[in-house]
């Protein structure tokens, strides 16, 4: 069993910075791949980013590439998304998610532990 908790989301400007980070306990988290998915009201889960379990891959959804960064500490149980030239449409809530593989995956369906997601909101 793997529990995940979510820090640093708030309400930012357009154009801003966030860094959320994911605090991971239970069992070894250096052998999960991790993935952070996000859910605007109305809209279904989507995934934003990805790292394998080593921290060698990353994987970023279009709508976010080249504004965000996904790293993790495995000596920290630890990941980090960090966003930048926030933009409104990024407001959503935002979830960590642990597979129980070493690879990345896009699907959420793919995720085995979740956390209870942190809010993230962008003013014009």
């Amino acid at each position: 069993q793997v529990q995940l908790v979510e820090s640093g989301g708030g309400l930012v400007q357009a154009g801003g910075s966030l860094r959320l980070s994911c605090a991971a306990s239970g069992r070894t988290f250096s052998g999960y791949a991790m993935g952070w998915f996000r859910q605007a009201s109305g809209k279904e889960r989507e995934f934003v980013a990805g790292i394998n379990w080593s921290g060698g891959s990353t994987y970023y959804a279009d709508s976010v590439k080249g504004r965000s960064t996904i790293s993790r500490d495995n000596a920290k149980n630890t990941v980090y998304l960090q966003m930048n030239s926030l933009k409104p449409e990024d407001t959503a809530v935002y979830y960590c998610a642990a597979r129980r593989n070493t690879l990345v995956a896009t699907i959420a369906a793919r995720y085995d532990y979740w956390g209870q997601g942190t809010q993230v909101t962008v003013s014009s």
